[in-house]
């Protein structure tokens, strides 16, 4: 059994997640998620999903990539 890499729980019923050439030990997703799910650059919340990519940045929607000035985003075609 091997400790969360987050918050260092040993759990019998943890998970690895393989990105790149790192593996981390979790003993639930959201523990994954605040390590590895990027962060919005507007808001800061954590993105679960595909999120918004614009100007290099990542934003967890539309709303917040227009907030930062990206003028091109939107919610709905």
């Amino acid at each position: 059994m091997e400790a969360c890499a987050v918050c260092g729980n040993a759990y019998d019923k943890s998970f690895r997640v393989t990105s790149g050439a790192q593996t981390l030990t979790f003993d639930c997703f959201e523990c994954a998620i605040h390590k590895l799910a990027p962060q919005c650059a507007h808001c800061a919340c954590r993105i679960v999903g595909h999120g918004v990519e614009a100007g290099g940045r990542m934003f967890c929607c539309a709303h917040c990539a227009r907030e930062m000035g990206e003028k091109r985003v939107a919610d709905r075609a």
